[in-house]
């Protein structure tokens, strides 16, 4: 029987195969989520960089957050990675949600990079 590892490595592996197939050449709005705080990077998976990143332990962030693992501190990361996304030149990408359902701190996340601009 496989642990939780092996099926969160496996069902990371088939999103990430689907976000291929369908991404036209898009990068790609990569999301971490750990127990204490969350972080993002929008990814150019052709040239293999990572164009722009937002992360809840940042300085900025950290002292204005109470917590780095919330919905709040989810929603001000969306926002700051679409701000400096945009900053770059990139306004549409793929949502990579990895192993993680869309729901709670990660739909806060996608939710505020699209109200701040981003487009997927």
């Amino acid at each position: 029987m496989a642990n939780v590892s092996e099926l969160a490595t496996k069902r990371r592996a088939r999103v990430r195969r689907q976000l291929r197939r369908r991404n036209g050449g898009r990068p790609r709005l990569s999301v971490f989520r750990s127990n204490r705080n969350i972080s993002a990077q929008v990814i150019d998976d052709r040239a293999g960089r990572t164009l722009a990143a937002a992360s809840s332990l940042e300085k900025e962030l950290r002292e204005s957050l109470k917590s780095g693992a919330d919905k709040e501190a989810a929603a001000k990361v969306g926002q700051l990675v679409a701000e400096r996304a945009i900053a770059n030149g990139v306004k549409e990408v793929v949502f990579d949600r990895g192993s993680y359902d869309y729901h709670g701190r990660v739909q806060a996340l996608a939710e505020a990079a699209r109200e701040s601009g981003l487009a997927f």
